[in-house]
């Protein structure tokens, strides 16, 4: 049958398999216009494993060894008129990305219950609270496009709201995706409630049983958002704008009021130090009962100028939180953490969401699902898969080290054959991923 020169994103695919999503999504898409050899399920997984494999258009969907996909063998790799159709087939259809959604959710709840795919917070000793982290970026359009406008930086394209579930060991999975026009305020309440409900929905029931703490940055201390968060049964944890009466209660601070700040591997960080201002200024009218102002206080870092907003040479940072834990300062490193959702949207823009192809806006929205489709297989695969430094690896060095090994497939005693590159020098890692993924429980049909 020949060389297969990307032989090793059998793994993602066959991982999409196992666990249920290609069965899930082709459920989720039964109603979505199908073609005589292909089922729109199965063109979403392609799709998404184009994505994991660094593209960022349709145009970069190849043909491939259908033998090496799984379960679907039978059925070859859509054309990209095929997966354009599909595309268009279910950003025409209003309930097929909801469908989709909960189909995630249900996926995601039997991963969790696997050996190892739980988040490390769900650990029956750990009192870690379960951590949802809300992040907006701007995505560039580098044509006209439906939605796109004028964003605050002065670019142009989409700015899409997106929400994560912090895993707390450096990973994080993907939970919803709000796409906005470019020109949409970083602090709107509606549209972080919207996606506040819907990263809650994609959340297993399990889940329910622990706190669950929504984490933002300032354009989610809002009060219409907080309000709603606490409603839904959440604690929160934004940050907050230093104000004027906030810099005065800050310098009448006596310094006994400070105390020593935590790296997050609870190590002390040097000079920086944190206190609580909840009982020395009144907040304004209107946030919720029980909210509670922790500032860090930490020097300037090296080669930093000191700006208008910063002290007597340190700078300042508040967080406003209903958490009840005693302790301000691991109340202060939780809150810091939430930066690995950064770390998260850059990575999804490495899964394609860098780059949203499509005209339409509703066709837009369809791709970002895909690309968080990505992002999810992705995880599923180090956390189920995958050990060591590659459980934690960027998409650049997966596809370098595992998704690219070349193969050679062949076909005979009514066998298929795959005869991986023997000097490749992560060939033993893909190969112990596979035992792994065969040893896991399949997913329930």
């Amino acid at each position: 049958m020949g060389i297969e020169g990307r032989a090793g994103l059998s793994l993602p695919a066959q991982v999409a398999n196992h666990v249920g999503l290609t069965r899930v999504l082709s459920g989720a898409l039964s109603s979505v216009r199908s073609w005589r050899e292909h089922d729109p399920g199965v063109v979403v997984r392609d799709l998404a494993v184009m994505l994991v494999d660094g593209g960022d258009c349709v145009s970069d969907l190849a043909p491939r060894a259908p033998e090496l996909f799984g379960e679907h063998a039978g059925q070859t790799t859509a054309s990209q008129p095929t997966a354009w159709r599909t595309i268009e087939a279910i950003a025409a259809d209003e309930l097929a990305l909801t469908r989709v959604e909960d189909a995630l959710a249900r996926v995601r709840e039997h991963v969790w219950g696997l050996p190892g795919g739980a988040p490390p917070v769900l650990d029956d000793g750990s009192a870690e609270p379960v951590c949802v982290d809300l992040d907006a970026t701007l995505v560039t359009a580098h044509s006209e496009k439906d939605g796109a406008a004028g964003t605050y930086k002065g670019t142009f394209g989409y700015h899409p709201d997106l929400a994560f579930c912090d895993r707390g060991d450096g990973t994080g999975e993907a939970l919803a995706g709000l796409l906005r026009p470019g020109n949409a305020g970083s602090n709107t309440a509606a549209d972080h409630i919207e996606l506040l409900d819907a990263a809650l929905a994609g959340l297993p029931a399990d889940c329910c049983d622990r706190e669950i703490v929504v984490r933002g940055d300032i354009g989610y201390a809002v009060k219409a958002f907080l309000a709603h968060a606490r409603k839904q049964g959440c604690s929160f944890s934004v940050s907050f704008e230093i104000t004027e009466p906030i810099k005065d209660a800050i310098r009448g601070l006596d310094e006994r009021a400070w105390q020593p700040a935590i790296r997050q591997d609870d190590t002390l960080r040097p000079g920086a130090a944190v206190a609580e201002l909840t009982h020395e200024i009144a907040l304004p009218e209107g946030w919720p009962a029980g909210s509670r102002l922790i500032i860090r206080r930490e020097p300037l870092h090296p080669g930093a100028q000191q700006t208008i907003d910063d002290l007597d040479g340190c700078r300042f940072t508040a967080v406003l939180t209903d958490q009840t834990d005693g302790d301000i300062a691991v109340l202060e490193q939780r809150h810091r953490a939430r930066a690995r959702a950064e770390d998260r949207i850059r990575t999804l823009k490495d899964l394609g969401m860098g780059n949203l192809p499509c005209g339409e806006f509703s066709r837009n929205a369809v791709w970002l699902q895909l690309a968080l489709l990505a992002l999810n297989l992705q995880v599923w695969t180090q956390t189920l898969t995958l050990s060591g430094e590659l459980a934690r690896a960027e998409p650049k060095r997966l596809r370098y080290q595992l998704h690219h090994v070349a193969a050679r497939v062949t076909r005979g005693a009514r066998r298929v054959t795959v005869k991986l590159d023997a000097d490749w020098a992560w060939t033993p890692d893909l190969l112990a991923a596979f035992q792994r993924l065969r040893a896991l429980p399949p997913a329930p049909t």
